[in-house]
């Protein structure tokens, strides 16, 4: 449940300044590119690129990454972030420190990774820093350094990345790399679970349910609970059978902590089938008929629609 994540790759287009007539040709690419007409955005970018028009570059490693009006080609489409890395293009040293961290394009290489994403990070990509403070907190291209990560991951977190905030909520929890701090640990939980990440919801209902840094309130427990578990998050979704099945921030209901508990089993939660068979044993035949088809409901409504 508290796992530290990396990103994927997710690249956008990037759209830049220069004279008048290369931005032109730029944006003329560019919006043969929003239509869909591939062979124009590369008639028009193509000669930019080879110019040395770093954004240019950059958005040509984006189609040959994608395989948008190119065949797909990983290791072209590292040749032109290389271009436009070098001439510093924060983007660009991103996705190339992605490909050398997936081993897309070029052998895998965490320690080339690193380099690239210190340089995206250094000029401010939130991505990059997040990126980066998991190859501290692993020790992957760089020396295991947990204060190291700590650092990078506020970075990103003070520009509101959901999973950086997540991960720093971890490392005040934990006191790894800074003091454990349970109200710190809150606090970041909060802020990347009002922006729906699931594992900090879930987490941030743990704070309240367990009273770590903040008063002990099983409701909000329940409250954060719910709101992971609607997104699929099953350890949620087993936690709120428990509520139900104690009356632990909600009133006691059999037929509810049965739903969650199937549910939480049909996600793969083994101790949550056992917990529905055992509630189950105090339910009459209507009543776990009626759980049942909640559960259901639920789930074939994408967790829109689940009981109460």
């Amino acid at each position: 449940m508290n796992h530290l994540y990396s990103f994927v790759l997710a690249i956008t287009l990037l759209v830049g300044g220069a004279s008048i007539s290369t931005a032109q040709d730029f944006n003329k690419g560019l919006e043969a590119y929003k239509a869909g007409d591939y062979q124009t955005t590369l008639q028009e970018w193509r000669p930019l690129a080879e110019q040395g028009y770093a954004d240019a570059q950059y958005n040509l490693g984006v189609m040959h990454d994608n395989g948008k009006g190119v065949p797909q080609d990983y290791a072209e489409a590292v040749k032109w972030f290389r271009l436009a890395a070098e001439q510093g293009a924060a983007n660009a040293q991103y996705n190339l420190g992605i490909m050398h961290d997936n081993g897309k394009g070029v052998p895998q290489d965490y320690t080339a990774a690193a380099k690239w994403y210190r340089l995206a990070a250094e000029q401010g990509t939130a991505n990059a820093q997040f990126n980066l403070g998991n190859m501290y907190y692993n020790g992957k291209g760089v020396p295991q350094n947990p204060a190291e990560a700590v650092k990078w991951f506020r970075l990103a977190a003070e520009q509101g990345a959901a999973n950086a905030q997540y991960n720093l909520g971890n490392m005040y929890r934990r006191g790894k790399g800074a003091p454990q701090n349970p109200a710190e640990a809150v606090k970041w939980y909060r802020l990347a679970a009002e922006q729906g990440y699931a594992n900090a919801q879930y987490n941030l209902g743990l704070m309240y349910y367990n009273g770590q840094g903040v008063p002990q309130d099983p409701a909000e427990a329940v409250k954060w609970f719910r709101l992971a578990a609607e997104q699929g998050y099953v350890n949620a979704q087993t936690n709120l059978g428990n509520n139900y099945n104690y009356g632990q921030g909600v009133l006691q209901s059999n037929v509810m902590a049965h739903m969650w508990y199937n549910i939480a089993s049909a996600n793969g939660n083994s101790k949550s089938g056992e917990w529905r068979d055992e509630t189950a044993g105090l339910m009459t035949p209507a009543d776990i008929s009626k759980a049942q088809q909640m559960a259901s409901e639920c789930m074939s409504s994408n967790y829109q629609n689940c009981g109460e």
